[in-house]
């Protein structure tokens, strides 16, 4: 098949391709490489934010269209799959509807129906928008209701899920918001990670838990990064000659990966019920994660021996507690670590996950 995957969110599209590519087809990215991430992609389409770059990029965009035809599967990141304004980018998705023969939507982050069946539904007992029936209030929240709910957003997210031919959700939450309203065009496949060879893990345990932490400075609070950085922090205050702390802050992709090799656990989304790519990135390695590890989590892969994931709440204290617990108990760290490899290894591998979304384009040839 010729597939074309239009846009990024950290490595997803760029993994997809290569097992995509190990099982024969032919695969173009055309991305931005999500922002300063600088993921990989075959063509370019960046935008520069100064007075002529919206032109600028109207114009590449217009040259790279004809390209973009032909195609047995078209599959777009996410509804603003273009760094346009929805209204802009309606005309561009019935292009790519009109000269390919099928077009997927991916259900990867931020889209109206995650917004409101947080915000509404609720089937969550926590996520990015609520705490139980209580509603979160903090900025980013408050920006993503105001630009999803009620606009061009949620009218261009809503003409893709009911027009396109399948939704493929990466995560658990995502799919409570879309199986339920599209259940016969919605799969779940998880993330594609490239696992490799089984790392180094020591039996012995560590003498000091290493901690690592990535931080985006706009997203801190919407992702609860600033409750698990001052957990973190207080407990190595607590334990100075037992806890490691390394914190990485807007790096790009290879940097962030540099700073987080050696560490023993990373702390990633407090308001999650699953692992995301970047912690999957690190459990490859052998390094823990502490953060979404809820029993849905392990139910929609069917994973029934393995536990390695740290599972927090969403608050400060169970964040303390549970790294406490780790530092307290190190002899733990080697088993974790293992089962943090096989966990990926069983259920991510890039090239097994290529092979279910081969099967999901073909069934809905």
């Amino acid at each position: 098949m010729r597939i074309l995957l239009l846009g990024e969110y950290s490595n997803v599209h760029a993994t997809l391709a290569k097992g995509l590519r190990e099982l024969g087809h032919e695969v173009t990215v055309v991305s931005n490489g999500d922002f300063w991430k600088n993921y990989p992609r075959d063509i370019d389409l960046t935008r520069s934010y100064t007075k002529l770059g919206a032109l600028s990029y109207w114009l590449r965009l217009l040259r790279i269209l004809p390209k973009l035809r032909g195609y047995d599967v078209v599959q777009l990141i996410n509804p603003m799959f273009l760094e346009l304004k929805a209204a802009r980018i309606t005309p561009v998705y019935r292009y790519l509807r009109r000269h390919n023969k099928r077009v997927f939507l991916g259900a990867f982050g931020m889209d109206y129906y995650w917004v409101s069946t947080c915000c509404n539904e609720r089937p969550l007992r926590y996520s990015d928008f609520n705490i139980g029936n209580e509603l979160r209030t903090n900025a980013d929240a408050l920006q993503e209701r105001r630009d999803w709910l009620g606009t061009d957003k949620q009218r261009l997210n809503e003409l893709i899920a009911n027009d396109c031919d399948g939704i493929i959700t990466g995560l658990y939450e995502y799919q409570v918001c879309y199986e339920p309203k599209f259940p016969d065009k919605t799969q779940f496949i998880p993330f594609p990670i490239v696992v490799g060879e089984r790392p180094a893990i020591s039996p012995t345990p560590p003498e000091r838990l290493r901690l690592f932490i990535g931080i985006n400075r706009t997203r801190s609070e919407y992702k609860g990064t600033d409750i698990m950085l001052r957990a973190a922090q207080d407990v190595q205050a607590a334990y100075p000659d037992k806890v490691e702390l390394r914190i990485a802050e807007n790096i790009p992709f290879e940097q962030y990966v540099e700073l987080m090799n050696g560490s023993d656990a990373i702390l990633d989304q407090l308001y999650s019920y699953t692992p995301s790519m970047n912690p999957l990135e690190a459990m490859t390695k052998g390094i823990i994660c502490v953060g979404g590890g809820e029993p849905e989590n392990y139910a929609i892969l069917g994973e029934e021996e393995l536990r390695p994931i740290v599972n927090v709440q969403p608050t400060y204290e169970s964040v303390r507690h549970e790294l406490e617990q780790l530092v307290m108990h190190l002899e733990r760290v080697p088993q974790l670590r293992e089962e943090s490899w096989q966990y990926v290894k069983r259920h991510h591998d890039y090239l097994k996950v290529a092979r279910q979304y081969e099967q999901f384009y073909l069934k809905k040839h």
